[in-house]
C-alpha cells in the first residue's frame, strides 16, 4: 500500500489488494489522542472490534485508555469526552500493547481516516516506545467510498457516510474510541454490501483513489 500525500486537501491511494472481501476477518479500530498532530501528540484511548460473516461481533471488542505522557488540553477534554482524570490508573501503550497486537492478529484491519491519522500516529508512538508497528493489510473507509464513488468531490467525513447510508448511529457515545468503532464497522459492512452488489469480490486499486484529506477545526 503506498499513500502519496499529493498536497494538503489530497492524497493518492495506490496498491491495496485484497482478495474474496466477503470472507474475510476483520478488525476495525479507532484512536483518541492528545490532539491531531501524529507527529508530537499521544494516544489516549483505543477501541476496536471484530467483524466476521460481514457480521458485527459487539461481544468481541477491545477498549482502553491510554496514559499519556502529555496532558490532554481542556478543548480536547471537552471534545472526545476523554479526560485527563481518566487516565490516572491507566496502563501505558508499552503495557498494552501485546493485547491490542494478539486482538488484531490474523484480521484485516479498517479504519476511517486511518491512512492519514491513527496508522501514522500509532507508526510514531511505535518509533518511541521501541515496538513493531502492526503489519496487517489496513483498509480505509475514507478510501472505499473514493474508490467507490470517484465523481463525489466532498471530504468524507464520518457524518457523511452516516447521512449518505442512514446509519444508525444514536446509540452509540461519538469520539469515544470504542463507539466510534462501532459505527465504523457499521458503514464498512455497508460498504461491503454495496461491493457485492456491484458483483465485486475483490478489492484492488489498479489505478490510484484520490481522497480529500480532513479539514483541521480549531478547537476552543
Amino acid at each position: 500500500m503506498n499513500i502519496d500525500f499529493i498536497s494538503d486537501t489530497e492524497y493518492l491511494v495506490s496498491g491495496v489488494t485484497l482478495k474474496d472481501i466477503q470472507n474475510q476477518r476483520y478488525c476495525v479500530f479507532d484512536f483518541e489522542a492528545t490532539g491531531i498532530d501524529h507527529e508530537s501528540e499521544y494516544i489516549t484511548q483505543i477501541g476496536a472490534v471484530l467483524i466476521e460473516g460481514n457480521k458485527i461481533l459487539e461481544e468481541k471488542t477491545f477498549n482502553t485508555y491510554i496514559k499519556s505522557p502529555k496532558k490532554i488540553p481542556e478543548a480536547v477534554e471537552r471534545f472526545t469526552g476523554v479526560y485527563n482524570k481518566y487516565l490516572e490508573n491507566a496502563p501505558t501503550l508499552t503495557q498494552t500493547y501485546k493485547e491490542f497486537q494478539r486482538f488484531t492478529k490474523d484480521t484485516i484491519l479498517v479504519t476511517h481516516a486511518g491512512y492519514e491519522f491513527d496508522l501514522p500516529l500509532l507508526n510514531r508512538e511505535c518509533q518511541r516506545n521501541n515496538l513493531d508497528m502492526l503489519t496487517n493489510t489496513c483498509l480505509d473507509t475514507k478510501a472505499l467510498f473514493s474508490y467507490l464513488y470517484p465523481e463525489i468531490k466532498d471530504i468524507i467525513w464520518t457524518d457523511f457516510l452516516v447521512k449518505y447510508y442512514g446509519i444508525k448511529n444514536d446509540d452509540l457515545r461519538r469520539h469515544d474510541a470504542l463507539d466510534d468503532s462501532k459505527l465504523i464497522a457499521r458503514i464498512f459492512v455497508t460498504l461491503l454490501k454495496e461491493f457485492e452488489k456491484r458483483g465485486k469480490s475483490d478489492i484492488d486499486f489498479i489505478d490510484p483513489v484520490r481522497v480529500k484529506r480532513f479539514e483541521v477545526i480549531p478547537m476552543t
